[in-house]
């Protein structure tokens, strides 16, 4: 057998388990059973694994993954996966992050009711960043390569965060939370500050962040964003060779001015024109500088009818580009 054909049988088997997981129910796929279920798979491909719980997690001060996590009964998780090949060099380190919100009702900016129940799938990010790193791990690479992702419900609840609470993050950023239900940016910036603390020099973060990008791109493509524009080609080269299309959206300074805030340093949302821009521009904040793409899967990390390339449901996006990126020939 091809050594193509082993990687094409791996990436598809990976592929699957990632729908499988965002298929999953929230009841069963709590943020605890997630993590299990995460390190059971990461594991058989030879990874090396942390989970962070509750009290791991107030000790590093993610204050935005925690106010999040405020108004669920069920424990928050920060879920860690590291591959690290023999020979490897210390630089440059992949950061792959993934959004990990097993289900978001919206919190007290209550989401409507008709179509809620596919928001048990609001961790494809998550799953597709564990996908890929089980890909990874089995195929064999040359970079070291960390997965982060950071695993939470979004809740209505006595405890849970308001729309003009402020919170403090790990990095010490304070944000203003306008809207409850832009609860996904807010966990992301915690976790690419840590993927910063454990190494990364270069970062991807996956996540179905905005109902703006499904408005603006449907279920064809996925948004891309990032900087500095010679890693974002690199990273839309990969999606190109893994046949996943993205396409590039903009993050111009004024997009940035609509997040400002008289109380904080950020507000959590900038109203509804360009909204995928601004979540992207919010994201930006906590990535310290370096090389960074955001992929917004909101259109496609679901689709109702089947396609000829692929099933109805969950779909697994994105495995197969960050499993192209982090094995691609060539220096960053």
């Amino acid at each position: 057998v091809s050594t193509s054909v082993k990687r094409g049988d791996i990436i598809g088997r990976c592929t699957n388990d990632v729908r499988e997981l965002a298929n999953e129910p929230a009841n069963l796929l709590t943020p605890r059973m997630f993590a299990e279920r995460a390190v059971e798979l990461a594991s058989a491909s030879g990874l090396k694994t942390e989970v962070l719980d509750e009290d791991a997690i107030r000790r590093l001060n993610m204050g935005l993954l925690l106010g999040v996590t405020r108004g669920s009964q069920e424990p928050p998780r920060l879920l860690v996966i590291r591959y690290e090949p023999q020979g490897a060099s210390v630089s440059p380190v992949l950061g792959l992050v993934g959004k990990g919100v097993t289900f978001d009702s919206g919190g007290i900016s209550i989401k409507p009711a008709t179509g809620m129940e596919r928001m048990k799938s609001d961790m494809s990010g998550g799953a597709a960043v564990v996908g890929a790193m089980c890909a990874i791990g089995a195929i064999g690479g040359p970079r070291r390569v960390i997965g982060i992702v950071p695993m939470t419900e979004n809740m209505p609840s006595g405890t849970a965060m308001k729309p003009g609470d402020i919170l403090t993050g790990a990095d010490g950023t304070t944000v203003e939370v306008i809207n409850t239900d832009a609860e996904g940016r807010l966990i992301l910036g915690d976790a690419l500050w840590y993927a910063r603390e454990c190494g990364a020099t270069h970062l991807v973060d996956v996540a179905t962040l905005t109902g703006a990008c499904l408005i603006a791109l449907g279920h064809v493509a996925s948004g891309l964003f990032g900087k500095p524009k010679e890693w974002v080609t690199i990273v839309q080269k990969a999606a190109d060779h893994a046949g996943e299309s993205v396409w590039p959206l903009p993050l111009y300074a004024e997009y940035r001015d609509q997040l400002k805030s008289e109380m904080a340093d950020l507000m959590n949302t900038g109203g509804r024109p360009a909204g995928a821009c601004t979540a992207a521009a919010f994201l930006e904040s906590f990535t310290g500088g370096v090389p960074w793409a955001h992929i917004d899967i909101a259109g496609t990390a679901w689709l109702e009818e089947s396609r000829e390339d692929a099933a109805a449901g969950t779909t697994g996006v994105m495995v197969r580009t960050l499993v192209n990126l982090a094995l691609a020939s060539g220096s960053w």
